[in-house]
């Protein structure tokens, strides 16, 4: 027989699978209502070849498939799109950049942290003008595979045509436009060194796209020794920061200040938080509140 106590609780989880939808609706509509009210400031810091209703949309999908990003303190949010806006890059769905919500533990609130994809990392490179190509390739254990450094370096990759077995190492090339080269190769072990420093190590690509951020990583490593500007060489360093809002800049999520903890379905409650609630009380706006929030 049903107590007293089983049917409240009984009652309650239907009240919070009934409004849960709701409030993810608000938080959509708010979002929304956000990135409209922004479009003038994207649109200032894209490229000619980027228009800021683009980044809006591909922003939406990039939230929408990814229901923590609702989650996230909107300013860190938009702090977010505006670093892939003028960095010129689409987060998400070519690789150029990702939005990963992380729980802030020191600020007791979901952010977002920027980080540059593989793609990204080679778009960037590219812009330099004395980059004649630049790619990156893994290498699997029954691949034919072969480098040497020292007085006349060389590097043979044949790709094995049936199974090629778990990655071993992976390598970028650069080839530049007076026809020298250069080329950098990480062991797995080097790439799973850089992922357990990582913030993000534990959740976000790479855990979704590992062999992409392990192209990222050896590309970023390649940096150093290419022909880029120094403006670009900064720009690659906004890779794994966050901002607490549009006009504030990036900061690394090494800093003392963010202490993470990945985002799990089992959020860290706080004091006075009821079951149920959301984490951004601005969900409950309408999109016409949000958009004078921002005047």
């Amino acid at each position: 027989m049903a107590t007293n106590s089983t049917a409240k609780n009984q009652l309650a989880n239907k009240k919070n699978k009934n409004t849960a939808p709701q409030q993810s609706n608000n938080q959509v509509n708010t979002i929304q209502a956000y990135l409209k009210k922004m479009g003038p400031e994207f649109e200032r810091a894209l490229p000619k070849h980027m228009d800021a209703d683009r980044l809006g949309r591909i922003a939406m999908t990039t939230i929408r498939q990814n229901p923590k990003l609702l989650e996230c303190s909107i300013p860190s949010l938009m702090g977010a799109v505006m670093q892939a806006a003028q960095l010129g890059l689409e987060p998400g769905l070519i690789g150029h950049c990702y939005l990963v919500p992380f729980y802030n533990g020191k600020m007791k609130e979901t952010d977002v942290q920027f980080i540059i994809g593989y793609k990204g990392m080679i778009d960037l490179a590219r812009r330099s003008g004395h980059i004649e190509s630049i790619y990156a390739h893994t290498v699997h254990e029954n691949d034919e595979f072969e480098y040497e450094l020292g007085l006349h370096p060389k590097l043979i990759h044949k790709p094995s045509t049936g199974d090629r077995g778990e990655m071993t190492f992976v390598y970028s090339v650069a080839h530049f436009k007076d026809g020298g080269y250069q080329f950098e190769v990480f062991s797995q072990n080097d790439v799973d060194k850089v992922k357990e420093r990582s913030k993000a190590g534990k959740f976000g690509p790479w855990q979704t796209d590992y062999e992409e951020m392990a192209k990222k990583t050896v590309i970023r490593r390649m940096f150093k020794y290419l022909p880029i500007s120094v403006e670009i060489q900064n720009q690659a360093t906004n890779d794994e920061t966050i901002r607490k809002d549009v006009t504030e800049n990036a900061e690394s999520v090494y800093d003392q200040e963010y202490i993470d903890i990945p985002v799990s379905d089992e959020e860290p409650k706080h004091e006075g938080e009821n079951q149920g609630e959301g984490t951004d009380k601005r969900a409950d706006l309408s999109a016409e509140q949000a958009a004078m929030d921002l005047k």
